[in-house]
């Protein structure tokens, strides 16, 4: 019998076939980076990847509900890139030629998106990103910590440490610089270091028991940063534990009082037609999840920012 049950579905994100031919004539590309050596709780989320994907195939049969299309056509799954596993610079070192050919092999509005992995993989992606355009790139980060501490547990960097070495080495405009749901513990400096260099902190306490229009400002004023700065190429970057335990339980360092999946979508698709040039979706580890709650919500987060650069497509969307 010829069916597409998700339990019995193979392949790559939202069931599309694995390709190792790059982005060729797709609109999108999705690469996995295997990496979670850098954690400082519980390991696990080389398995994002493959979680992600799994939950992926309930979402490939038809439209996205609010954007009314599906990229499934437009986009090719590139497998997991093959990488160290046992040390970060050798992973970083090994992983910023990889982005960088696939970058360089983009045409038009040809974009990655990047499965992972502890959050220590989006430095390197940055950098990567930051010498493809030749300037510095706007981010909107959503995550549960702040990433950035100084030091690492003794460690120069790690997944923690991203944000401070991503400012200080000009990979991003600080102005330009957006977080979303911050609330673990931490010494102010760093909890406030993101503000403090021109951009702008949504804590998780700030952001409790909005959604809708309770939203509305908080989507007008990030519009508004980024058209003040010129609508700079902007980046996503979502830490899965941005989200409440409640909703995404399979993770690394999991914070209570976080955001809903409710709350999250309702940003992101306000936010389709900005100018983003990519994602990733980072610290999702299913041995800790429950039911595919984590999974299936970072499926779906993917699924909707890949339909809503669609959308933007199909409007003529440019900067």
């Amino acid at each position: 019998m010829d069916h597409g049950f998700a339990y019995v579905m193979t392949g790559g994100f939202l069931g599309v076939p694995f390709s190792t031919d790059g982005i060729a004539n797709k609109t999108f590309g999705i690469a996995g980076i295997s990496w979670d050596g850098s954690v400082t709780n519980r390991t696990g989320a080389r398995f994002g990847p493959r979680g992600i994907r799994q939950a992926s195939h309930m979402l490939c049969g038809d439209e996205h509900p609010f954007f009314d299309t599906t990229p499934v056509e437009d986009l090719v799954d590139l497998g997991d890139l093959l990488l160290p596993n046992t040390s970060l610079e050798s992973m970083r070192k090994a992983l910023i030629p990889k982005v960088a050919s696939l970058l360089a092999s983009q045409t038009g509005e040809q974009q990655m998106v990047w499965l992972g992995g502890d959050h220590s993989i989006t430095l390197p992606l940055l950098r990567a990103y930051h010498a493809h355009y030749g300037q510095p790139l706007a981010v909107i980060h959503f995550d549960a910590h702040c990433d950035t501490w100084e030091s690492h547990f003794g460690e120069p960097s790690g997944h923690g440490t991203w944000v401070y070495e991503a400012i200080t080495e000009g990979l991003v405009i600080p102005e330009g610089f957006v977080q979303i749901g911050i609330r673990s513990s931490g010494v102010r400096a760093a909890r406030e270091y993101v503000s403090e260099q021109g951009g702008r902190i949504y804590t998780g306490r700030e952001l409790r028991g909005r959604d809708g229009a309770g939203l509305q400002d908080v989507i007008d004023e990030v519009r508004a940063r980024m058209a003040k700065l010129g609508n700079p190429p902007l980046y996503l970057t979502f830490d899965i534990d941005a989200l409440d335990p409640a909703f995404a339980p399979g993770t690394g360092t999991p914070e209570p009082g976080g955001l809903t999946t409710a709350q999250a979508m309702t940003l992101l698709e306000a936010w389709y037609d900005l100018n983003w040039v990519g994602m990733d979706c980072t610290e999702v580890a299913p041995a800790y999840d429950h039911a595919e709650l984590t999974t299936n919500a970072a499926a779906t987060l993917v699924w909707t920012w890949l339909c809503g650069r669609m959308m933007a497509k199909s409007e003529g969307k440019t900067y």
